[in-house]
């Protein structure tokens, strides 16, 4: 099964910044489980109106069932990990 974590961020938006090194974390810990997918929405407008982005950061987990998690502001570890565990990474 394919698990992908997306990350909707901003450049200017502070709380993205403090959500980086978590994702940073996890994805050096899982060793290639899940595919991080980082989503600039100023960039790419058309993917953040598709999934309904309203707010930064948002965290999406999804899975070839679709989106198991949605997290919107800064997310601790152990939440996305539980998340992504669920999804099946």
């Amino acid at each position: 099964m394919t698990v992908q974590l997306m990350d909707f961020y901003a450049d200017w938006c502070g709380p993205c910044k403090t959500q980086d090194p978590i994702l940073e974390e996890i994805e050096e810990d899982w060793d290639e489980r899940f595919e991080l997918v980082q989503i600039d929405v100023d960039e790419e407008q058309n993917i953040a109106n598709e999934y309904q982005v309203r707010s930064l950061p948002t965290l999406i987990v999804e899975n070839d069932d679709g989106i198991v998690e949605r997290f919107v502001g800064v997310t601790q570890r152990e939440d996305i990990e539980t998340a992504l565990e669920d999804a099946g990474a």
